[in-house]
């Protein structure tokens, strides 16, 4: 995993509500263990039409959504089923980060653990972020603030300990291996208090 510590970028926007990980990655290709190549299935079913060809009707599909690294998203996004996959199938297209009043819980979670930055944004900052597409944020995890296009600041808050490992680039079992020294040491001395 990669540090995240700024997000520059356009914001690509999808307002409808209740986008499920099913529609994030549908679950046929869920088979694999591969973070990488799962771009191209993201939002499959709603992305291309039965030929194959790109959805025109589908708004990340949209000249102006083309490159965006934010996404804003309706309310109550990632709800559904526990899969890792749609974080990954996110990152994966390019997307760094989701923007959003209602993000489901374990979605958030998994997005967090694996360097997909999910924030809660208050409904009146939410509703202007959905009717603004395309316009230019900065996103800084260090100062927990996303800088809007007149110089104003978004504060978000981020678990501590979700933001150390986004600022270092570690997961869990990154951050544990970092300590492998200290549980070395807390081992021998509880072997000799024994």
């Amino acid at each position: 995993m990669t540090s995240v510590t700024r997000i520059h970028s356009r914001t690509a926007v999808l307002v409808d509500e209740n986008i499920d990980t099913d529609r994030i990655i549908p679950a046929r290709f869920l088979t694999t263990t591969e973070r990488s190549g799962l771009g191209k299935h993201c939002f499959q079913d709603w992305r291309y039409l039965q030929d194959g060809s790109d959805n025109p009707d589908f708004p990340l599909n949209k000249p102006a959504a083309r490159g965006c690294g934010i996404l804003v998203a309706g309310r109550n996004f990632g709800c559904g089923s526990s899969r890792e996959h749609a974080p990954w199938a996110l990152l994966d297209y390019g997307i760094q980060a989701v923007l959003c009043s209602e993000i489901a819980d374990i979605f958030r979670g998994n997005a967090l653990k694996n360097g997909l930055l999910a924030i809660v944004l208050d409904d009146a900052e939410h509703n202007w972020l959905l009717k603004n597409p395309g316009i230019e944020l900065s996103i800084d995890v260090r100062e927990q603030a996303i800088e809007l296009p007149d110089g104003g600041r978004i504060h978000f808050q981020l678990e501590p300990f979700a933001r150390h490992c986004l600022l270092n680039g570690v997961d869990q079992l990154g951050f544990l291996l970092q300590q492998a020294d200290a549980i070395t040491h807390y081992e021998q001395q509880q072997e000799k208090a024994a």
